[in-house]
């Protein structure tokens, strides 16, 4: 073949090349061009929140343009104004965040398989034993018991004695009326925050906390929806002493990361021991 007959089926070759290449690209709706960057439908398509309206979906598409042009554009200056220096130590840079990026995710499915996520209450009672101090109470904390009744409920006077003495048979009589109950709480074992209280005995609000916590208190409310008895059994106030099953959960996170973080150490150890012993690392002297 000679080298004209070369050259011709070499410029075929391109051409087809190309017009595959510019067919592919037509079939690829630009939505924007800056500089030589190109920004494509469906690289924006897929980040529109789902049951967006139509009007909401052009809105977030023009937004996203926007922020994509002034990107680009802010890219386009930096590179021509930064110093090849500091271009290259933001190049540093950048490889070490995707470097600790990639390993932390790696890091974390292997963890995730690894952990043991159970703790004994004996562990995290000693734990809470010994870090007592780190535990104060940033809020007021309450154990309560409380009902909901209809205004027109009979028998107010006697459920008001049942749910303050609150013994055995007060207990079963209590949830053998619960029918009659708008709404009721009885779990007096549990810390919670006053405003969650407030949001479901409303005529109680915050201007009330003199008043409202006091241990051992009985309070008989009342608004334009109904009858609410509450008994106060405990309080705590803020900066006081966390109780153990209040901090319970927290304790179980601290500890939680300590074993991820040894972990991790111990992966890292292993990484390199592995490495070197399947002759995939070797260090030169």
């Amino acid at each position: 073949m000679s080298k004209v007959s070369i050259y011709i089926l070499l410029w075929c070759c391109t051409l087809f090349v190309s017009c595959e290449y510019f067919q592919s690209n037509e079939e690829r709706k630009v939505l924007a061009k800056v500089h030589d960057k190109y920004l494509y439908e469906e690289d924006v398509v897929n980040l529109i929140p789902k049951g967006s309206s139509a009007q909401d979906s052009v809105l977030f598409m023009s937004n996203y343009i926007n922020r994509w042009a002034q990107e680009e554009l802010f890219m386009h200056q930096a590179k021509i104004n930064l110093s090849e220096e500091k271009q290259r130590d933001f190049k540093r840079l950048v490889d070490l965040y995707r470097n600790e990026l990639y390993t932390e995710a790696y890091k974390d499915i292997v963890i995730s398989g690894m952990i043991d996520t159970t703790f004994q209450d004996t562990i995290i009672e000693n734990y809470f034993e010994a870090n007592k101090i780190n535990f104060k109470l940033n809020q007021d904390l309450i154990m309560l018991r409380y009902i909901e009744l209809e205004k027109d409920y009979l028998d107010v006077k006697e459920l008001k004695k049942k749910i303050t003495r609150f013994d055995q048979d007060d207990k079963i009589d209590i949830e053998e009326e619960s029918l009659k109950f708008k709404n009721y709480s009885l779990n007096d074992s549990v810390w919670v925050k006053p405003r969650e209280i407030y949001k479901k005995i409303t005529p109680l609000d915050a201007s009330m906390s003199d008043e409202f916590l006091k241990k051992e208190n009985f309070l008989q409310l009342e608004d334009s929806l109904g009858v609410y008895l509450v008994y106060i059994k405990d309080v705590l106030k803020r900066n006081d002493q966390a109780p153990l099953e209040y901090v319970k959960p927290t304790i179980k996170q601290i500890l939680l990361n300590r074993r991820k973080l040894e972990l991790s150490k111990e992966l890292e150890k292993e990484i390199i021991k592995d490495a070197i012993k399947q002759k995939k690392f070797e260090i030169y002297n």
